[in-house]
């Protein structure tokens, strides 16, 4: 009996013990997850209860809370490398966190419905740094209104960039209001705005620092001929980019144009109306650009030759100009000497070949990046490209009827420099792979699609000939088989870029799938095929985009 008593007497006192231990261990785990930035010294043991004691001590005692004792322009510097999700969780950490997290951001985006006026004045108190701002709207929302608009630019008198985008009913006295207090500004980007030509003079007579303007889609100027000419004002003489994107009044801009003596960049995009007159202008006027996009714009040889005139031209790009030609691309080659890159999407328009290419590498040492699209090159070309181009390092050919095997074995042999190659749409086989497995000592990516002549085996080769060398091949074999399986084929997604499958591979497999079921569908084979053309002719941009990831491009954060 005394034995069975001492030994429940044991178990009771091991019992009350472990008991004690799990409910310390507890408390600590309780108190550490409402002060994660306590640290820990002591070595946990389960069998010592006074580590255990001692672990609750520390963290019961404030002078182990280092993150208090930071300065608060520490904490807001760890906050600018959070993202926007990550921050806001911080915010919410302490009032203390809450308080510098809003005074050290920078960048805030907002739904600009017109339900964000009444809180404006307690959202920019909090958010009172504030320097780069975004108001975006839905289409089919109501937008802020011009006093909502003026209210932030008297609470963020600081913003330098301001991006409005489908905010429909600010007007031209509510881009009065704003350009008036935020005499800062550098960058403006607005696209589907309402306002018209007096609002965007207003912004250029006051932000006398404004230095990139974008515009797309301005619906305020409907009658061009009638409306005020925009610019130059104040802003001329800091401009150093202009955007112009889906303006059919873009020529209102030739003014600002014209009087940006400081002009770098010009981009235009899908602009109606004439634009050789502009650039002759620009020939006497603006002689420091750098870089000029011109995409689906009614320009002529004659436009390309004003070009020609900007000696230091480091950038061009010629997207769908189907009335430009070697003409016009000699004159560029002759006088553009510094010229580095070149893009040039001839729309199988055949007006631009060897002899603008030939003018191209005989005057254009310094060229690191070509991309050409529609366009069709011989192999007397690509090796006058090759050997005066020593510098080349990224190289597109898509859609080129005549770069077959011996233009990619040229290419192997000549371009010692190339680091990237994009082939697509061409009639290329396993024996031009085998040509790149032996020569371009410093390749290091290879983009290979809808070449029907290069086969998987034929890309795994190449693959295990240069170990080092990322190799992305798309034969379209996967494409056959999910259109076989569907009635609309499909479309291969590769590191988030879509390339359209070839018309005649979706009318194969149509067919395929309609005789398999015993049922002809000449309507279904004709509807793939006229969708598939429709895709093809939207996805030539993707070799652009992805030669801009190539060079490095940089995304920016929503916040900062």
């Amino acid at each position: 009996m005394g034995q069975a008593a001492s030994s429940a007497a044991v178990t009771s006192r091991r019992e009350s013990a472990q008991g004690n231990r799990s409910a310390t261990a507890s408390k600590t785990r309780s108190i550490s997850s409402v002060s994660p930035m306590v640290g820990h010294s002591a070595r946990e043991d389960d069998n010592d209860n006074g580590n255990e004691n001692r672990r609750g001590v520390a963290v019961t005692d404030g002078d182990a809370d280092y993150i208090s004792d930071l300065p608060n322009e520490c904490l807001a510097s760890v906050f600018q490398f959070l993202g926007s999700a990550d921050r806001n969780r911080c915010s919410l950490v302490c009032r203390r966190w809450f308080e510098i997290e809003g005074q050290s951001r920078h960048r805030l985006s907002l739904n600009a419905q017109s339900d964000l006026f009444p809180v404006i004045p307690s959202l920019f108190s909090r958010f009172d740094s504030v320097t780069k701002l975004a108001l975006k709207c839905d289409r089919r929302s109501v937008s802020i209104r011009d006093d909502a608009l003026v209210l932030i630019s008297e609470r963020c008198p600081n913003l330098t960039r301001l991006k409005l985008r489908a905010c429909r009913e600010l007007t031209d006295a509510g881009m009065e209001g704003f350009a008036k207090n935020c005499k800062g500004l550098k960058k403006l980007s607005c696209g589907s705005c309402t306002f018209g030509s007096k609002g965007m003079n207003a912004v250029l007579d006051n932000c006398a620092a404004l230095e990139e303007l974008s515009v797309k889609r301005l619906r305020g100027i409907t009658d061009p001929s009638a409306a005020d000419p925009i610019g130059p004002g104040v802003a001329a003489a800091s401009l150093r980019t202009v955007c112009l994107k889906e303006l059919y009044n873009g020529q209102c801009f030739g003014t600002l144009i014209l009087g940006a003596k400081t002009l770098k960049t010009l981009k235009l995009f899908r602009c109606s109306g004439d634009w050789d007159r502009l650039f002759q202008l620009m020939a006497d006027r603006v002689t420091n650009v750098v870089e000029v996009h011109l995409e689906r714009l009614q320009i002529t040889d004659v436009g390309l030759q004003a070009i020609a005139n900007y000696s230091s031209l480091e950038i061009l790009h010629l997207v769908k100009t189907p009335e430009c030609s070697d003409v016009g691309l000699v004159v560029i080659a002759e006088r553009c000497k510094l010229l580095r890159k070149l893009h040039i999407d001839g729309w199988k328009a055949n007006r631009i070949g060897d002899e603008g290419l030939i003018a191209v590498a005989k005057g254009c040492p310094n060229l690191l990046e070509l991309v050409l699209i529609g366009v069709n090159p011989t192999k007397a070309s690509l090796e006058v490209l090759a050997s005066n181009c020593q510098n080349l390092e990224r190289l597109a050919l898509c859609g080129s009827d005549t770069v077959g095997d011996p233009e990619i074995s040229c290419i192997a042999v000549k371009c010692v420099a190339l680091k990237k190659l994009c082939i697509k749409s061409c009639p290329v086989s396993d024996h031009g792979m085998e040509a790149l497995a032996s020569g371009c000592p410093n390749l290091v990516k290879v983009k290979v699609k809808k070449c029907k002549g290069v086969t998987v085996e034929g890309g795994d080769w190449l693959r295990r000939a240069r170990g080092s060398v990322a190799v992305n091949l798309d034969t379209g074999e996967t494409e056959l088989q999910e259109a076989s399986a569907s009635d609309g084929g499909a479309q291969d997604n590769n590191n988030g870029l879509e390339f359209p499958p070839m018309p005649a591979q979706i009318a194969a497999a149509a067919t395929g799938a309609s005789g398999s079921a015993g049922i002809a569908s000449s309507s279904t084979v004709r509807s793939n095929s006229f969708k598939s053309r429709l895709g093809l002719l939207s996805g030539r941009s993707i070799v652009a985009t992805t030669l801009r990831r190539w060079s490095g491009g940089s995304t920016s954060a929503r916040h900062g």
